[in-house]
């Protein structure tokens, strides 16, 4: 998409990404494992694509625009506790994170829901990588809003495909 047509919550929503380290290309890569071996002829250009109508989505923005900002405040000692110290462990059981995630995966229908589970319990490419405690950085909500435009990028290829076969 074009950077003209797009509003100022879209681009905030792409920079904060790209600023956390984290590119439409590397979210491509986690559609591509996921979708490869139910489409073999699949091209990491299609899966692009995906990611990138997934991303231009209004509840998708809004999703990785708070999901960053709470990463950002937990990185920074801003929140109050016991936030700061769930948010900073990553708590098994906070959930919140994975809830914001599903507001992503709920766009494109179930399909995505398997998707993001599996994708959660792997943690293949990016994710592993924002995972990482060691490197002091929180990725607490972004880890799961990555692999949630992964899931539903791969059910609207899925759905994508079975239109066209």
């Amino acid at each position: 998409m074009s950077k003209s047509n797009m509003d100022a919550v879209e681009k905030k929503a792409r920079s904060w990404m790209q600023e956390r380290g984290v590119t439409l290309e590397e979210i491509a890569e986690l559609v591509y494992f996921l979708q490869v071996k139910y489409h073999p002829d699949l091209q990491l250009a299609d899966c692009l694509e995906n990611v990138d109508r997934v991303v231009s989505k209004r509840e998708v923005q809004n999703a990785i625009i708070t999901g960053i900002q709470l990463d950002v405040l937990a990185e920074k000692g801003m929140l109050e506790q016991p936030l700061q110290g769930i948010i900073d462990r990553d708590e098994g059981l906070y959930g919140v994170d994975e809830i914001i995630a599903l507001s992503i995966v709920n766009v494109y229908g179930s399909i995505g829901f398997t998707n993001y589970g599996y994708i959660d319990k792997q943690k293949p490419g990016i994710l592993e990588r924002l995972n990482d405690k060691s490197s002091g950085e929180c990725h607490t909500f972004l880890d799961d809003i990555v692999g949630a435009i992964a899931a539903a990028a791969s059910s609207r290829l899925a759905h994508r495909a079975e239109n066209t076969e």
